[in-house]
């Protein structure tokens, strides 16, 4: 009997070591894997630039804390900061970390400039911010809060894409930010509509609310795009990120413009691993590599083929969503029969919400991987079809 607590419901596979886009069990057995880890290994297992930048690193020193300057931190923040809207970062350890950094921010600056009387903040349905009690606050999923209520009170929450909700909710001038995902990853890969998008920038510029844009899952070349938000001609006041930001360390980020990120001081807040020496190298072997010439037009290249290939082959009553790598297709099945069926023939994908599931294979995979990765997910929709 194990002595795991049981709050993860795992599939029967375990992994001994990964190579590219394959992942291998004790066994030897291979599995393409189109799920990343939930898009967190975007470069594949055993990337060799990370693997000696982690192994240099661990030779030299893992860890010192913030209590000292950490060079390898400034580098980092300055790559991420040149190749987004020029803000300044903070690093923490995870997507929720990021989320939870950015709602304090939000809250500093409600209560700072708008002297507390700003504090709400706006959230959508079917979003996935965290599970910390302030993301959890923010995530407006009644299974995720379920026997955790309740909730924060300053939190709101309207329907994604309706912008009549959106101007009810601001219509009291209490709000201090708004939070939100370009593709909802847990809520099927749900995308954002463009005016709503840009009706909420129009709003936040008008009343001074900030923007959160939650990019733990589309940051970092996922669309094809370094940033999502990079698809739809906006800034973002707050952005957070993980996951692929160092292909598998532990590690978060906020970034944020001046005028919030001057709100963090000495003492508001901080991490005790965050942004560490180790985090940092594994995170500027991940960073250049994606910034290299052609590296993301060839992640929108694969993306169009993987979607051409399952709008020509998927059957009828399947929808293929998603910008680049970042796939989702809304089948007539339970999303984790599909993972499990996908499973059984050594294909790895991740069901989410709105009876979809989530491809995710890395951004470097090749060509003939791709598509045979494409060809079991067909394979299984059409079995489970019979």
């Amino acid at each position: 009997m194990s002595s795991l607590m049981s709050n993860y419901g795992r599939f029967p596979v375990s992994f001994a070591y990964g190579l590219g886009a394959y992942l291998y069990d004790e066994k030897g057995t291979s599995y393409l894997d189109f799920a990343s880890g939930i898009s967190v290994t975007n470069l594949g297992h055993n990337f060799e630039p990370v693997t000696k930048a982690i192994k240099e690193q661990a030779e030299k020193v893992i860890h010192t804390s913030n209590l000292y300057e950490i060079e390898l931190q400034s580098r980092l923040a300055d790559k991420i900061s040149k190749a987004s809207f020029g803000g300044k970062l903070f690093f923490c350890n995870s997507g929720a970390e990021a989320n939870e950094a950015a709602i304090k921010l939000a809250r500093l600056y409600g209560n700072t400039i708008h002297y507390g009387k700003r504090y709400k903040i706006i959230s959508m349905y079917n979003s996935f911010h965290g599970r910390t009690y302030a993301t959890m606050g923010v995530t407006a999923q009644e299974k995720i809060q379920q026997g955790f209520t309740p909730m924060p009170a300053y939190n709101q929450y309207i329907p994604f894409n309706d912008i009549e909700a959106l101007k009810a909710a601001v219509s009291l001038n209490d709000t201090c930010a708004i939070i939100l995902e370009l593709f909802q990853g847990e809520g099927g890969v749900m995308p954002v509509d463009t005016e709503f998008l840009k009706e909420i920038r129009r709003i936040c510029d008008e009343q001074d609310i900030l923007m959160i844009l939650d990019e733990v899952q589309t940051g970092y070349g996922r669309t094809g795009h370094m940033f999502a938000y990079q698809l739809f001609g906006i800034e973002p006041d707050i952005m957070s990120l993980s996951k692929s930001i160092a292909n598998g360390v532990p590690m978060g980020a906020v970034v944020a413009k001046d005028k919030v990120a001057s709100l963090f001081t000495a003492g508001t807040h901080g991490s005790t691993f965050g942004g560490n020496p180790l985090a940092c190298a594994a995170g500027i072997a991940v960073i250049d590599e994606m910034l290299r010439d052609k590296f993301l037009d060839n992640v929108k290249s694969k993306g169009n083929k993987l979607k051409e290939y399952l709008n020509n082959n998927l059957p009828n009553g399947c929808t293929v969503k998603g910008e680049g790598l970042l796939i989702g297709v809304k089948t007539p099945y339970t999303p984790k029969d599909v993972a499990e069926k996908c499973l059984s023939k050594n294909l790895l994908i991740v069901p989410a919400g709105n009876n979809s599931v989530r491809l995710y294979p890395p951004l470097n995979i090749n060509d003939d991987d791709l598509i045979k990765g494409a060809e079991i997910f067909v394979s299984v929709i059409k079995e489970m079809g019979k």
